[in-house]
């Protein structure tokens, strides 16, 4: 894997997750925008776990 394209990944996926975990204590926890923060917060972790392993397989 080119090593800027696995970064680039990297950087969208932690924009995902900072922006997510950012909104998350200002939505009312009843709310359907809560549920879509924190289901975002996840994706943005899996996404970020997902690169890393993609990113060390490919360097060995």
């Amino acid at each position: 894997m080119n090593p800027e394209l696995g970064l680039a990944w990297f950087r969208i996926a932690l924009f995902i997750t900072l922006v997510s975990a950012t909104l998350i204590p200002f939505q009312p926890r009843d709310s359907a925008e809560f549920v879509i923060s924190v289901a975002s917060f996840a994706i943005g972790l899996i996404f970020i776990a997902l690169i890393v392993v993609i990113v060390r397989r490919a360097s060995r």
